[in-house]
């Protein structure tokens, strides 16, 4: 029986089209992100104040809602074919830009953590792209797809930000213009997903039909084991330290318009070592380049700590972003080895519960921790948990039979 996948690579004018729309999408669909990320810890504090100690639960809710909502997105898109399940995901991105327009509106800020939460649909199919570039493409090439779908990053980086910068006060109120921009941009994802050759539904159930093991004993391979930590301690240390630095800076007294720049920083951290990170993984080998990622999410930190000066949150955001990118591909490469066609939306979808678990809880303890704390503590934090995927992608390259590539 053919895979999707090889179905897909048959041709590779079409596999290079597919890759690159899929790329388009995840370009604005991430700017839809970044955005949200930019902005809404802000937003907060417009409606409840300087002293809220809950700025960033209305992001925290777009992670709660990521993770409530990655098992349903990718057994939609397994039983119903991606152009479903992705077209499902920009109508409910175009819903949730509208329940955050209308909170600014009306001046609520339940309304803003409910569309935070209806974002995180939409996000946890955003999520799915990445697994998807693996069906459109040949299997020696998957490391390669990942990482030029992620690459589209750059273009969040630049767009998100600059929206966010230049739109708060186009309308009577504040922000109204942002949300409204966020739309437009699930809108135009949903138009370009439906340029995209996906594989045909029937080839999909068909491979689904296949024989398929235990979750648990997917779960108990070590590859699993370390490729599921590093994403989770990854991403929650990203969105940790990403979350609280909009705060951080207005608390050091730097000037307000100052956290896109950094953010803009950190999303081209974040995805410019992309376009080159799936060679490096072909070339050093998946492990090696993930202990990198790590070390840097540990440099991030220590540039942290290092003063409050607008350079240093630059420059830590920066490491911390690149960090992200070869920690989150690689564990987003190796954890695709460990399971068959067939198991494939049991085992995502697990892998992205895990991961945006952890992203949700670490953004509501980002906003808590800063106004306890401080900026300091929240970096100290996070060293000793990069710790632990450090030690066991040593383990796992350290065991008998496993080999870097």
């Amino acid at each position: 029986m053919t895979a999707p996948s090889e179905a897909a690579a048959g041709s590779g004018a079409r596999v290079v089209r597919n890759i690159f729309l899929l790329a388009v999408c995840q370009a604005l669909a991430q700017s839809g992100n970044v955005l949200n990320v930019a902005t809404t810890s802000l937003a907060a504090r417009i409606l409840e104040g300087s002293d809220f100690h809950w700025t960033t639960l209305p992001v925290t809710m777009q992670h709660l809602g990521v993770m409530l909502s990655v098992y349903p997105a990718a057994m939609s898109s397994q039983r119903f074919g991606r152009s479903i399940g992705f077209g499902l995901g920009s109508l409910v991105g175009m819903a949730a830009g509208g329940l955050l327009s209308l909170a600014m509106l009306i001046g609520s800020f339940p309304l803003l953590c409910l569309g935070g939460l209806a974002m995180g649909y939409s996000v946890a199919n955003m999520q799915l792209y990445r697994f998807a570039a693996t069906e459109l493409a040949p299997p020696a090439y998957r490391a390669k797809a990942i990482s030029y779908v992620t690459s589209a990053g750059v273009v969040a980086g630049v767009l998100g930000p600059a929206i966010a910068r230049w739109t708060p006060d186009l309308l009577s109120h504040q922000f109204l213009a942002t949300y409204l921009a966020l739309v437009v941009l699930h809108a135009l994802a949903m138009g370009a997903q439906r340029l995209i050759e996906f594989p045909p539904v029937k080839a999909v159930q068909e491979v689904v039909a296949g024989p398929q093991r235990a979750l648990s004993e997917i779960v108990r391979q070590p590859a699993f084991i370390v490729a599921a930590l590093t994403g989770m301690v990854s991403f929650g240390v990203m969105s940790f330290l990403m979350t609280a630095t909009p705060l951080a800076i207005v608390a050091c007294g730097i000037d307000p318009r100052e956290p896109p720049v950094t953010i803009f920083w950190h999303m081209m951290g974040m995805f410019g070592p992309a376009f080159f990170t799936g060679h490096l993984i072909g070339r050093f080998g998946v492990l090696n380049i993930m202990l990198l990622g790590l070390a840097a999410l540990v440099g991030g930190a220590a540039v942290d700590l290092l003063g409050i000066d607008v350079w240093n949150f630059r420059i830590g955001l920066l490491l911390n972003g690149i960090g992200w990118n070869f920690a989150f591909v690689g564990a987003t490469t190796l954890v695709t080895t460990t399971y068959r066609p067939s198991e494939r939306g049991k085992a995502q979808a697990l892998n992205d519960f895990l991961v945006f678990g952890t992203t949700a809880s670490a953004s509501l303890m980002a906003g808590i921790l800063q106004q306890a704390t401080g900026w300091n503590a929240l970096n100290w934090f996070a060293l000793p948990l990069v710790a632990l995927p450090l030690t066991a992608v040593f383990w796992l390259r350290l065991k008998p039979g496993v080999r870097a590539a």
